[in-house]
């Protein structure tokens, strides 16, 4: 579950990590803010929580908004878009982690909060985006690449512009908060989407599917 990030240390030539802490402080972490929001959270609250101290914590994580990057990543994961040999199915797969995540407390109570933070902090926007976001979006522009090649996408498709759609609704819901992110809101979201960019051949298909 977690992560070693650019804001942990690694532990130098000294005694070795234990990954049960980096675990428990993780665990905490998201218990905490589920509790009382980002802005309750502190290191020492952290430290108590997991059963460890600040200065362990400390080692690993530079800040308290570090601390959230690493939950972040830790809790809704970068594990790459499935390739299940079917674009449509691949890209919801993909896109319905990110949305499932951002409906719980957590994600409403940290996200919008965080990003404020990096606006600020150069290194925790680095690290944000090292840990988190670019890791995720990889994937996803693999899953596009890959439903070119199958003759699903247009070839002259812009995969930066694609990636930036696809997960913008649910970024724009947890951040503004006016309208829910509902379970069906991937499937929504790749069906708009593919509609543009889509091949006739995948049209085709999908219709007869």
């Amino acid at each position: 579950m977690a992560q070693t990030t650019r804001g942990a240390s690694t532990g130098g030539a000294g005694r070795p990590r234990d990954p049960r802490i980096d675990d428990a402080v993780l665990r905490a972490v998201i218990e905490i803010l589920n509790e009382v929001g980002y802005g309750g959270l502190t290191m020492e609250g952290a430290a108590a929580r997991a059963g460890t101290s600040k200065p362990a914590i400390r080692r690993r994580w530079r800040s308290r908004q570090h601390l959230v990057v690493g939950a972040l990543a830790a809790t809704i994961g970068t594990a790459p878009t499935p390739d299940t040999g079917c674009t449509h199915c691949d890209l919801v797969a993909g896109i319905s982690t990110l949305s499932d995540a951002f409906a719980t407390t957590v994600g409403r109570r940290a996200l919008p909060a965080l990003v404020a933070d990096l606006a600020d902090d150069p290194e925790l926007e680095r690290e944000f985006l090292d840990a988190f976001f670019n890791p995720r979006r990889a994937t996803t522009a693999e899953a596009l690449r890959r439903g070119i090649d199958r003759g699903d996408i247009r070839p002259d498709a812009d995969i930066d512009l694609l990636l930036d759609m696809l997960a913008s609704t649910t970024y724009y819901r947890v951040l503004f908060g006016h309208l829910p992110i509902t379970p069906d809101l991937a499937e929504s979201v790749i069906s708009v989407i593919m509609a543009g960019v889509a091949t006739d051949h995948w049209r085709s298909t999908h219709a007869a599917e």
